[in-house]
Order: structure tokens, then sequence, then C-alpha cells
């Protein structure tokens, strides 16, 4: 009994000495969440939007789907497909050019890759690419190359750079440590553990950004044809312009179409990159 009684009383004597932590303060919460509502409150304000006019907008909306999808003319199909095809070069392209200059501007800009002095000023100059659109890129370079597909081109390239290079570097940096230490301790200099430690170890997931970076230039590339940079982009703002809805319509299904068919068939290829053959050898097993 007397044993029983003092673990009673050391337990006790625990719970008492145990203190019991506060609860977080939902002050900053709450401040946060009211300064994102006044945010929210203002910018809805200075849009000067017409609120009467909103009732109206989905039975425009479906006027204007008739006009474009109820009888699409279909005469200028082949035009459509040759400047569809010349939106995806422009867009390959531009993948191109980005995947060259991306990977070793990423690669130094990796922590334990490039020195300290370089790395930070690569990481600073990707912000300020990002920080710029395709479109005021290309509005910039066309006063350079012209009202060209190379100008589109060219835009696609220098904007993918930015966020290209900094999925590099995330990449490089998230790898697993123990390959470059050991290319380090035989004596690797730099160069050799890039060459022997990252890049078997990255190029996976390299490549399938690239080809993400490849889908995300199809979309862009008929944006950029609005401007004047070649493409189905140009065409489609020809005919809006005139108000060809039939026409209008054709091409936007033309651009859905090609545009889903790339993205199943770059999809597979990024999987299949990924995943290697062990898809395959479990269907194969099935």
């Amino acid at each position: 009994m007397t044993s029983v009684l003092s673990t009673a009383e050391r337990s006790e004597q625990d719970t008492a000495g145990t203190q019991v932590p506060k609860q977080p303060s939902k002050h900053w919460t709450t401040a946060f969440a009211f300064a994102a509502g006044l945010v929210i409150l203002i910018a809805t304000g200075t849009l000067q939007i017409s609120w009467s006019d909103l009732p109206a907008v989905p039975g425009q909306v479906w006027h204007y789907l008739q006009l474009m999808f109820a009888s699409p003319d279909w005469s200028r199909l082949p035009r459509a497909l040759f400047e569809m095809w010349r939106s995806i070069s422009m867009a390959w392209i531009g993948a191109i050019l980005c995947v060259l200059v991306s990977i070793p501007l990423g690669m130094l800009a990796a922590l334990g890759v490039g020195p300290r002095w370089l790395r930070i000023p690569l990481r600073m100059i990707f912000a300020v690419i990002r920080a710029f659109p395709e479109v005021i890129i290309a509005i910039i370079l066309l006063t350079v190359t012209g009202l060209t597909p190379f100008t589109g081109a060219l835009a696609l390239a220098i904007s993918g750079v930015g966020q290209q290079s900094k999925w590099v570097y995330e990449t490089i940096e998230s790898l697993p440590k123990g390959t470059t230490e050991a290319v380090r301790a035989a004596g690797g200099n730099v160069a050799e553990v890039t060459r022997w430690a990252l890049w078997p170890a990255a190029a996976p997931s390299l490549i399938s950004f690239a080809l993400y970076r490849f889908e995300i230039n199809i979309r862009t590339s008929a944006v950029l044809g609005l401007i004047g940079a070649g493409g189905v982009g140009s065409m489609l703002v020809n005919y809006t312009n005139y108000r060809e809805w039939p026409t209008v319509g054709m091409l936007l299904i033309v651009v859905v179409v090609v545009t889903m068919l790339i993205d199943a068939v770059s999809g597979a290829i990024r999987r299949r990159i990924m995943e290697g053959g062990r898809a395959r050898a479990v269907a194969t097993n099935v």
C-alpha cells in the first residue's frame, strides 16, 4: 500500500512540475486575414467593375460561342495547320536554346558547384528575367529582329532561362550528397564532381523539365503571335479583328487539339524518363 501511495504521490508531483505549453497566438493569423481581405476590397474597388453588366455576361459568352463553334469554317484548315506548325517550331527552337543556356548556368548557380561571387549574381539575373513576361521581352526584341517567328523563339528562350535555371539549381541542391562526397574524397575537382556525380543523378529530372518547358512554349507561342511574332496567334488575331467568327472557332479547335496531343506525347515521354523501364516491366509481368 505504501509503495502504491508513493508511486501516486510521485506521479502527482511530476504532473505538477510539468508546464502546459501556451496556445499559439492567433493575432498574426487574424491580422493577415484582415490585410488580405482589405487588399481584395481595394483591388475590387479600383477596377471600376460595372456590376450591372455582370448578369448579361453569360448570355454574351454563349452568343459568341455559337458564332464560333456552331459551324466552323474548315476551308482555311490547311493554312491553320501550317501556322500551327510555325508556332510549334517557334516553341521548339525556344526550348532548345533555353536548355542549352540554362543547364550550365543553373549548375553554376547551385550551392556547392559555383563560387559565391558567381552564384549570387546569376540568381539575381534569373530573378530579373522571371520578372518580365514573354510578351514584354518580345516587344523589346521587335526593335532588333522585326516581326518574325525568330523574335518569338528568342523571347521564349530568354524568358525560359529564368525559370529553367531556377529548376536546375534547385534540382542539383536537392540531390543526395553521398555520391558527391565520394567523388570529392577520391580527389575529384568541381568539373569531375559535376560530370560523374551531379549530372547522372539530375539528368532525368532536367530532361523532364525541358520537355515541360516545351509544353509551356506551345501555349505561349500562340500568345506571342498576337503581337505579330507569327504563327497561329497572328492568324487568330487577324480573323478576330475582322469578326470572322467561324474561322476563329476553327483556329481555336486546331490550337486546343494540337496542344492536347503534344501534352499527351510529352507527358508520356516524361513519365518514361522518370520511371525508366519499371512501368514496362510491371506491365509485362502482369
